[in-house]
C-alpha cells in the first residue's frame, strides 16, 4: 500500500520525527509491505452495488496485524473497572460488568497505532479520545492513525470515512489541552 496523504494533529509529525523516528519508519515500512491487492475479495450485497468486488476491511486489518506482529509492534489491552457509583438509588446492578476492555492495535516505544477501514466514529474516538486515553494511563506519548483515502474508501462498503473527511473534522475542532500528537496518514493502494 502506499501513503498518499498526511495530517499532522497537535504536532504529531514533528513529534514522532524527531522522538519517534525509528518507529515512524517501521509504521511507513508496514504500509509499504501490505498488499492491499490481495484484500478486494469482498462480494458485496448492497443495494447500491450488489455483486461487486469490494476491498475487505477485515482482511486489509489482518494484513496490517501480521506485518505490525513481525515488527515487534504488539497490542495493547486494559480492562475496565465500571462504578456503579452513578446509579439513581435502586438502579445500581449487583456487580460492576465485568469482561469490558479498551484495546489499542499496536504499540511499542511509546507510540500507538490505529488502523481504521471502519465507520467514521471510530476514526473521531481513536484520536480524540482513545489515544488520550491510554496516554493517561501512561502507554503512549505520541499516536499514529492510518485511514483510508477517499479514492479507496469508495472500494469498500459504504459507510467507510476517510482521510479527507477526518482532516476536516479534526482542523474545524481544533487541538484540545488534553490532545496528544498524532499523526494521521491516508492510505490507498
Amino acid at each position: 500500500m502506499n501513503i498518499a496523504g498526511v495530517y499532522s494533529f497537535n504536532r504529531g509529525e514533528s513529534v514522532l520525527t524527531s522522538q519517534y523516528p525509528a518507529e515512524l519508519e517501521e509504521v511507513k515500512q508496514v504500509i509499504a509491505a501490505v498488499d492491499g491487492t490481495k484484500c478486494k475479495t469482498k462480494t458485496s450485497r448492497e443495494r447500491t452495488m450488489p455483486g461487486r468486488t469490494l476491498y475487505n476491511p477485515r482482511a486489509l486489518n489482518k494484513a496490517f496485524k501480521r506485518e505490525f506482529g513481525l515488527r515487534g509492534w504488539e497490542k495493547h489491552k486494559v480492562e475496565c473497572d465500571y462504578s456503579t457509583e452513578y446509579y439513581m438509588p435502586g438502579f445500581a446492578p449487583g456487580n460492576s460488568p465485568r469482561g469490558a476492555f479498551r484495546e489499542m492495535d499496536f504499540v511499542k516505544n511509546r507510540v500507538g497505532v490505529e488502523v481504521q477501514f471502519g465507520k467514521y466514529a471510530f476514526m473521531v474516538y481513536n484520536v480524540c479520545a482513545k489515544m488520550t486515553i491510554f496516554h493517561k494511563l501512561g502507554v503512549i506519548d505520541a499516536g499514529i492513525e492510518i485511514v483510508p483515502i477517499k479514492l479507496f474508501a469508495e472500494e469498500m462498503s459504504t459507510g467507510v470515512s476517510y482521510f479527507e473527511q477526518f482532516v476536516w473534522d479534526l482542523e474545524h475542532r481544533g487541538v484540545a489541552d488534553i490532545d496528544i500528537p498524532v499523526l494521521v496518514l491516508g492510505v490507498t493502494v
